[in-house]
């Protein structure tokens, strides 16, 4: 009997040690080879140890020994570490590669990034340098996607003290910077070699300063807001000079001329006779001071997800740790979780109020799922998310993309434009061919066929123009108000950071079209999936499936030699209904929460499936209506070996509090009052649609719960909905994603899964939070 249950032990040992080394070949397949050294006991690595973990305990006022070692781990998440560990966090020197391609490699202590390290982004940033207790701190080295580079000090992951920055475009400064601005005194050169040195505040220049022109004249003076105000000298490099009191807007401009000494009357009348002092605010209004981008993600908003090492002797299940180390307790929370450092300055974490919480709710809290249960008292009044911003940041001249927008709006003007015969719905196979493009050469002095423009020369190209043609007639676009959206005098909007997918999305000024750039990959799947797609539209004119107006290329010629495929495809918020909540909805749970605190939380924020505290409940025959255009769009994406895509919910609140709590259904608020919007005529389904929302909530149970349990609280919305993101087909990287996720997770609970069990998990999760209103 004993030497049965030895050979089981033995085996199952064996089996164990296949599956660690099948995920650990799978896991080098997807994010390629990562290896740090194991530690030697020789006098390098014990110099090292003495030199980096002590000295970094010493730092934190700690001098009591930890048992070093070194550990290789591939967490549940998908993260993966390699490096120096104790008791059960990083702790000396190592490597931390989080899933979404963020990477750290450097010193730790007790799982906080401090020491010296280098922190790389996905985009291509990174920042080499000093850390402490995980925000970018000391000196240090950030240098931008764009090719901005700063080098300087930092406080609590700002730019603080004494730095000198570069710009891509050969602008640089040098001075002091308080709060990630530019404050105090500092000189900006710009590329033309004229320059500024002087006072600064709040990133503007602000005080007493000197700007030199390339030329050589001179203003020496008071300025406010990025322009001379008050007293101040202009001055000529012959010599002649005009003092006195400087105004914008001329109200209060008054001063005197000065002719130089060295120069005759017929000389001087001759030079600066018809200058006036508005011509020194013309010259400025040319000089802009570099802003460069915002760091996308901080790395102290970067979670660790350790599990407990069994070294030691630990027995029994693992248990997921905090960001610090530490099992999470409450608002116990390290510095790394806490700190989103935006805008200002990071919050100061408060004491410890709660006792330590049970072992079941530790996932739920590092997770981010909200748990509420009506067991501890009474639920909290709903509010709704703080007034956003109009999203986007307008590409003017300077901008990096402006030539690019330049490009794309001459391109589909051109497009659009060009003389065709009438658009008929009956199209031949030929006209899918994914072969059927056209090039056109944009020379800068104009051709036969384009006009004259500002940019570089660059070819454009149309992918199947025929069918774009005939799909902007089928979802009954006019081609002047398209052309007008897209090309007209209004600028686009870039939106502020790139998707998880490395795109980049514009927005037209009306917000009626919204133009995202492409991976070649995404291309071809369109092309591929195109006769089904049209032929789909044509069939149903209620699908929820995304529409596309058009696919195109720039091909910027000279040494830059790079293609832009982007397509073009409708906003789904633009409406005249505010848009309060929006939710980005798969069916699965693994990373599906947004790591925004609720505070942070804004009408744009995008929230995921663990977010949504939410059951939809829609009129009995659109119901109806919804559950066969559910399956119809799921069969298509199915058979086109489709998966990855979402369910884009966004949803108007009809009934707010002048304190900003929504107000449910039946309120008393409501008695006697008419509805705030009445109901839209002729809702499609997906568009302004009138519905009911049911509040959910997540009871605490030691299963994770997707949905929630209804309580009966209804508030009356509009709704707004579509299936999104439907390039993604099942390809090799795909495959590799699955079969390492799931040795680590149940498979149901990823994205990455075959395309006809993503069709149906998905549309099992949809009809779950999506029922019929029966009152």
């Amino acid at each position: 009997m004993i030497g049965k249950e030895g050979g089981v032990l033995k085996a199952w040992e064996a089996t164990v040690k296949k599956t660690h080394a099948v995920a650990k070949k799978r896991a080098n397949s997807i994010f390629g080879t990562i290896t740090i050294g194991h530690v030697e006991e020789d006098h390098h690595q014990e110099n090292h140890h003495n030199n980096g973990s002590n000295r970094v305990a010493e730092e934190n006022g700690s001098s009591e020994p930890l048992e070093v070692y070194h550990e290789e781990k591939f967490l549940p998440n998908g993260d993966y570490y390699t490096g120096e560990w104790a008791e059960s966090f990083p702790h000396g020197f190592g490597k931390y590669l989080w899933l979404d391609g963020c990477m750290y490699v450097g010193d730790w202590y007790k799982g906080k990034k401090t020491g010296r390290g280098t922190f790389s982004w996905p985009s291509g940033a990174t920042y080499e340098g000093e850390f402490k207790n995980g925000f970018m701190d000391g000196t240090g080295v950030y240098t931008s996607a764009n090719g901005d580079t700063y080098k300087g000090q930092w406080v609590m992951n700002l730019k603080q003290g004494h730095g000198f920055k570069s710009f891509s475009n050969g602008d640089w400064y040098d001075g002091d910077w308080k709060k990630d601005v530019t404050e105090g005194k500092g000189r900006y050169e710009w590329k033309d070699e004229s320059h500024y040195f002087g006072e600064w505040k709040n990133g503007v220049i602000s005080g007493k300063g000197v700007f030199v022109f390339h030329n050589g004249n001179k203003f020496e003076g008071h300025w406010e807001d990025g322009v001379p105000k008050g007293t101040g000298t202009f001055k000529w490099p012959d010599g002649c000079y005009y003092a006195g009191n400087w105004s914008r807007d001329g109200r209060d401009q008054d001063g005197t001329y000065h002719p130089s000494e060295s120069l005759d009357e017929e000389e001087d009348g001759h030079c600066h006779a018809h200058w006036e002092p508005s011509e020194l605010y013309t010259a400025l209004s040319y000089y802009r001071v570099g802003r460069g981008e915002k760091v996308p993600v901080l790395p102290s908003q970067k979670k660790l997800a350790i599990w407990r090492s069994s070294k030691g002797g630990e027995s029994g299940k693992p248990r997921r740790m905090s960001v610090d180390g530490r099992v999470s307790l409450g608002s116990d929370r390290s510095s790394d979780r806490w700190h989103d450092g935006g805008d200002g300055e990071a919050p100061i974490p408060p004491p410890p109020k709660t006792p330590p919480k049970a072992a079941t709710d530790l996932d739920d809290e590092l997770m981010n799922i909200p748990i509420e249960d009506e067991t501890t008292g009474p639920l909290k009044p709903l509010k709704a998310p703080k007034k956003a911003k109009r999203q986007g940041e307008t590409i003017c001249k300077g901008h990096k993309n402006y030539e690019l927008m330049l490009n794309l709006q001459l391109g589909i003007r051109h497009s659009v434009a060009r003389p065709a015969p009438s658009a008929s719905l009956d199209l031949k196979p030929s006209a899918f061919d994914p072969k059927e493009k056209v090039w056109t050469r944009f020379p800068p002095e104009g051709s036969k066929y384009t006009p004259p423009h500002p940019s570089a020369e660059f070819k454009w190209k149309d992918y199947c123009p025929v069918v774009f043609r005939a799909l902007r007639k089928l979802f009954k676009v006019d081609p002047a108000d398209y052309m007008l959206s897209i090309c007209g005098n209004e600028a686009l909007r870039e939106l502020c950071s790139p998707g998880k997918s490395g795109s980049f999305f514009y927005l037209t000024n009306d917000d009626r079209y919204m133009i995202k750039t492409m991976k070649k990959a995404e291309v071809k799947a369109l092309l591929r999936m195109l006769p089904a797609y049209y032929t789909h539209f044509r069939t149903y004119q209620s699908t929820m499936v995304t529409k596309y107006y058009g696919l195109h290329c720039v091909k910027l010629t000279g040494h830059i030699q790079r293609k832009v495929r982007f397509i073009i495809m409708g906003n789904l918020f633009r409406s005249k209904y505010n848009t309060h909540r929006r939710y980005d909805l798969k069916g699965s749970s693994l990373g599906r929460t947004t790591d925004k605190p609720e505070t942070e939380i804004s009408e744009t924020t995008i929230l995921k499936d663990l977010d949504l505290n939410f059951i939809f409940r829609l009129q009995p025959s659109r119901f109806e209506e919804f559950c066969s255009q559910i399956d119809r769009d799921c069969e298509l994406l199915e058979q086109e070996g489709i998966m990855d895509y979402s369910l884009l919910v966004g949803i108007h609140f009809r009934h707010i509090s002048p304190d900003g709590e929504l107000v449910p259904c039946g309120s008393e608020n409501l008695v006697g009052k008419a509805k705030n919007d009445p109901d839209p005529p002729g809702a499609l389904l997906g568009v302004n649609m009138p519905a009911r929302v049911e509040r959910t909530v997540r009871k605490r149970s030691s299963e994770l719960q997707l949905v929630g349990e209804p309580i009966g609280e209804y508030y009356d919305v509009i709704l707004h909905f579509g299936i999104i993101d439907i390039l993604q087909d099942y390809d090799i990287s795909k495959k590799l994603e699955h079969a390492y996720k799931s040795i680590q997770y149940d498979s149901t609970s990823i994205s990455a899964v075959d395309p006809r069990l993503y069709s149906r998990r998905f549309r099992d999760f949809i009809l779950r939070i999506f029922t019929e209103d029966s009152s």
